[in-house]
């Protein structure tokens, strides 16, 4: 009797097609999105994410704003929750110098786009492609009339019971995140309340 064999190309093509589809259902699987009362995000919303104060550390020098504030319109497309940071409208900036005076400071290179990432069973929020530029004064200061630029990404921790962000030194490694100024590493830190604007204003934000 003989029997019906296919030809190995065949198989070979059964195996592949197989595989892909296995690893788009595990990609999706694991994607995050924006939820608001827990329903998907359809379409776009328009976030003012918020910190009382946030710091900057430069070796040697921090610089803080009171508050930070940056602007972000998020959505799902593909499944998959992204953003767009439009503005960064930062005053009230000082160092921990007495003797470096924050002359000036503003956002570049926007957007900036960001994306929503699992890691190790946590959300977190990536902005890429940022970029400040700080002008230092003061005749004492070591960094007076330099403009430092800051450049880099950055990834947040996301709380859902807060419905907050927060960076840090552990979600910069968690995300193997990194910004870099006067060619040196420096420390992002701050936790921002992320507020819904538009449609969706007084609607509970989440990410799952």
């Amino acid at each position: 009797m003989k029997r019906n064999r296919k030809p190995a190309g065949v198989l070979m093509l059964g195996m592949v097609v197989s595989l892909l589809w296995g690893a788009t259902f595990a990609s999706s699987a694991s994607a995050l999105v924006w939820k608001f009362n827990g329903v998907t995000l359809a379409g776009s919303e328009t976030l003012l994410s918020r910190a009382p104060e946030s710091s900057l550390t430069i070796p040697g020098l921090t610089t803080t704003c009171k508050p930070f504030v940056y602007v972000m319109t998020i959505s799902n497309p593909g499944g998959v929750g992204s953003g767009s940071v439009t503005e960064v409208p930062l005053s009230n900036c000082f160092t921990s110098s007495k003797v470096c005076t924050v002359k000036a400071i503003s956002a570049e290179a926007l957007p900036w786009t960001a994306k929503l990432t699992p890691v190790a069973g946590s959300s977190y929020l990536v902005i890429e492609g940022i970029k400040l530029s700080i002008l230092y004064a003061g005749e004492e200061c070591v960094l007076g009339e330099t403009l430092v630029t800051v450049k880099g990404s950055a990834g947040g921790l996301i709380d859902n019971s807060t419905e907050s962000v927060t960076f840090s030194s552990a979600s910069f490694t968690a995300t193997g995140t990194s910004l870099k100024a006067l060619g040196q590493p420096i420390k992002w830190i701050g936790t921002f309340t992320m507020i819904p604007t538009g449609f969706y204003i007084g609607q509970s934000l989440s990410v799952s």
